[in-house]
């Protein structure tokens, strides 16, 4: 008998992982309801996972980078360039081959130009409403805050005064977003373009950061830390707010639940649990591959649409409907699982060689 697996604060962040994949495989599902016509409002669980999962992945993208490189980030030329080339590495072969396969299958003709601004990154800092993968826009984001994430941390080494200066800035310019630039375009066609916006979306990423300063060596009552944790979930769940789904992305709505995000992720950052094997396992996988499940997703569903279709019009009597999601759901794992083994860590292991 296997024992159960003790997560730790300050080990591996397994608890991370956990949060990782729980949040790309509800955001999964959360395309699949609303391409099989669930219309979502602001009330719905999901509705809320799917905007404000991508919000937890900000977050534990800070954390988790500040977890691992706080101590070990030197300031040499070195040293920043071996942090760009595994950012680099682990991060554009998965965004071209979604990006390239999202291209043929949508039938999409970009222009050189655009074409140019998606495969080099560029376009999450210049056109960052112009992807051609589901979801690539949060990628652009995240390319956008790795470039910054060494002057966050020099800042915070260096200059603590300066640092929470610039995160005070930053906030503010949050704030500016919720509050007027996407509230006033709530409803229109500019409306998506100044949400995905890396301006609107690095606080979270600097959040991120904040809370590994001030919890990476700090031991939390677990009893506190679990009531903590529920409320948290509970508030993100039940929290009364309707209307169309983009209202919580506006006015008090965007403080609540970018702080509701904030406070799960620091729980389980500090969380002890006793875990068994056979949902540390699953939980991990799921964590490690959270990747591909968030970006192949889209073109797995789209796979098994037109396979399905194609034998439902070989003249097998059945109902397609109920069998796509579920097959789009084993698919995509079983995907995920594949091109993270074989392919993701190829490049990981490649950024891991220093240069």
């Amino acid at each position: 008998m296997q024992m159960p697996i003790l997560i730790k604060p300050n080990a591996r962040l397994y608890n991370l992982d956990y949060v990782r994949g729980i949040a790309a495989f509800f955001i999964m599902l959360y395309h699949f309801l609303g391409w099989r016509g669930f219309e979502y409002t602001s009330s719905d669980f999901f509705g809320r996972i799917g905007l404000y999962g991508v919000a937890i992945f900000y977050i534990l993208s800070g954390l988790t980078l500040y977890h691992v490189y706080f101590d070990r980030l030197k300031y040499s030329t070195r040293e920043i360039l071996d942090f760009a080339k595994k950012r680099v590495l682990r991060i554009f072969p998965l965004l071209w081959l979604a990006s390239i396969l999202s291209i043929i299958f949508y039938k999409f003709h970009p222009s050189i130009f655009d074409l140019f601004m998606s495969l080099t990154g560029l376009f999450g800092f210049f056109k960052w409403d112009t992807y051609f993968a589901t979801g690539a826009w949060s990628i652009g984001n995240e390319l956008v805050f790795y470039v910054f994430f060494p002057a966050f941390l020099f800042l915070l080494k260096n200059n603590k005064a300066g640092f929470f200066l610039f995160a005070l800035i930053i906030f503010a310019i949050g704030g500016y977003f919720a509050f007027f630039k996407l509230k006033e375009a709530l409803g229109t066609e500019d409306a998506w373009s100044i949400y995905v916006n890396p301006l609107n979306q690095v606080f979270l990423f600097l959040t991120g950061i904040i809370i590994g300063y001030y919890l990476k060596n700090k031991r939390v009552n677990q009893i506190s830390n679990l009531t903590v944790l529920g409320l948290a979930i509970l508030l993100f769940i039940f929290y009364p707010s309707n209307g169309p789904g983009m209202e919580l992305t506006v006015g008090l709505n965007r403080v609540i639940f970018s702080s509701l995000c904030a406070a799960i992720i620091a729980c389980f950052y500090k969380l002890e649990l006793q875990v068994p094997d056979f949902l540390h396992k699953p939980l991990t996988l799921l964590g490690e591959t959270s990747y591909s499940v968030y970006l192949l997703h889209p073109l797995v569903y789209t796979i098994v649409v037109f396979i399905l279709k194609l034998i439902s019009k070989s003249g097998y009597n059945f109902n397609i409907t109920g069998f796509i999601i579920p097959i789009s759901l084993i698919g995509t794992i079983f995907t995920s699982y594949i091109v993270y083994k074989y392919y993701e860590k190829f490049f990981i292991r490649l950024g891991g060689k220093k240069l």
